[in-house]
């Protein structure tokens, strides 16, 4: 299991300053197919009994994220499916909110369009057909909390978002670390501390910061972590609790340079 939050050493490296450890990740992906009629984007019965059990086993409190994909067979015009498709994972969109299920909860609703029949041999390809035209969706979960020590916070503790990777040269996220960011969010947002969200570059000369590709500015410390700072603030962190700045190549981790293309929390004071 991966490590998401990762409590690090001080400024001064003092391992005594050592707080918390969580370990939070991510358990398997479970899956639920919802199958249609031909050019119906309507779910019988059958499948919205199907789906209505499927939900009954999802926890609100667990789910990470809920990715709806909608599917067509191969007949008909390309254009057509795709609108199809489309028309599908919103339909199961509508069936999962009126069941309890909270938007920001569903992070994708995509019409792939239409699947070939791939060159089988099978004397009946019209059932090929008949399990390409679907919805899948994919429900990520949060694992529990696991706290190894219980001790008072310190100021000046740092807490490193693991596996949260910027797009070199920019201040936007790899679509994989999104899930990173949300649950650093849900493991501080009721922490009582203020803190501050440190960026880092890497791959510069001396202290100085790397330039914001979108911007052509030298700040991308900077907008990397307003970018975090943002995303805290719009899932309803107080502003009063954080702060931001950027700290360019002052503190490399060394090894690889992806290390280094990181976000901090340094903790200030109880709030």
């Amino acid at each position: 299991m991966k490590n998401l939050l990762l409590i690090k050493n001080s400024v001064v490296r003092l391992t005594s300053l050592f707080l918390f450890l969580f370990m939070f990740g991510f358990s398997q992906e479970k899956t639920h197919t919802i199958y249609f009629d031909t050019d119906h984007y309507r779910v019988t019965n059958i499948e919205e009994n199907r789906l209505l059990s499927f939900i009954a086993t999802l926890s609100e409190r667990s789910v990470l994220g809920i990715e709806i994909f909608g599917f067509c067979d191969d007949i008909g015009a390309s254009s057509y499916n795709q609108s199809l498709s489309q028309k599908r994972a919103e339909e199961i969109k509508k069936i999962l909110l009126s069941n309890f299920i909270g938007e920001r909860k569903i992070t994708s609703v995509d019409g792939k369009g239409e699947i070939l029949l791939k060159t089988i041999k099978t004397s009946s390809p019209e059932m090929i057909r008949a399990l390409n035209r679907k919805v899948e969706l994919s429900v990520s979960f949060m694992e529990e909390l696991i706290v190894k020590e219980k001790t008072s916070f310190v100021k000046g503790s740092s807490v490193i978002i693991e596996d949260l990777l910027f797009l070199t040269g920019y201040s936007y996220l790899t679509p994989s670390s999104k899930k990173s960011l949300d649950v650093a969010f849900e493991k501080i947002k009721d922490l009582p501390f203020k803190f501050v969200i440190q960026g880092h570059v890497c791959c510069t000369s001396g202290q100085k910061d790397a330039i914001d590709r979108a911007t052509k500015k030298r700040n991308l410390s900077v907008v990397r972590a307003k970018y975090v700072y943002d995303y805290f603030l719009k899932k309803g962190i107080d502003q009063k609790r954080m702060s931001f700045e950027g700290l360019g190549h002052q503190f490399p981790l060394g090894g690889s340079p992806e290390k280094d293309r990181r976000v901090e929390i340094l903790v200030e004071s109880d709030f």
